[in-house]
């Protein structure tokens, strides 16, 4: 599976889904163990390079500011959703996280930012298809801290100041 490929099933199933990020990872699960065991791995690769492309505090700080906090579990959870938002906004946002103020036509914080099952969806049809657990991807270990310069969450001004953008539409 390429890279192209790979965003055509995310786009797919989110459009199927409406946005709903667990109906989405239902359906991507469907659309995956209609695939073999290497491509489900492939799809898994391309998800988790991406996943961890966007440990930055700069994606952590956008995500501060939808969530109106994020702690780790919820910025990986909405890393999952990030990536389930399509290449589009996804690239935008790892690009400059501060575009999502204009990536994204609406955000509601009760729905929107938590795709944790969509992180799951590539190992729950290796299982399905194999009945094994999915093997080590073979990809680089994630990073240890977000890279990029740290932002101070709890501190208004430097997030405004740091977002303008996306402070202004979300919380100005």
């Amino acid at each position: 599976m390429d890279e192209t490929e790979f965003w055509e099933l995310v786009d797919a199933t989110r459009e199927a889904a409406a946005g709903d990020p667990e109906e989405q990872a239902d359906l991507l699960v469907e659309r995956l163990v209609q695939l073999d065991p290497d491509a489900v791995l492939d799809f898994a690769r391309h998800f988790e390079a991406r996943y961890n492309r966007a440990y930055t505090w700069d994606v952590w700080g956008a995500a501060w500011i939808l969530l109106d906090g994020a702690g780790d579990d919820a910025f990986d959870f909405f890393r999952c959703w990030l990536i389930g938002q399509g290449r589009e906004v996804y690239e935008g946002a790892v690009h400059d996280p501060d575009a999502l103020a204009e990536l994204l036509d609406d955000f509601d914080e009760e729905f929107d930012g938590d795709g944790e099952e969509l992180g799951y969806a590539a190992d729950e049809a290796y299982e399905q298809l194999t009945g094994a657990v999915a093997p080590d991807l073979g990809l680089p270990p994630a990073p240890a801290e977000p890279s990029g310069t740290p932002v101070d969450f709890e501190d208004a001004r430097a997030l405004a100041e740091r977002f303008p953008r996306l402070w202004e539409r979300f919380r100005g």
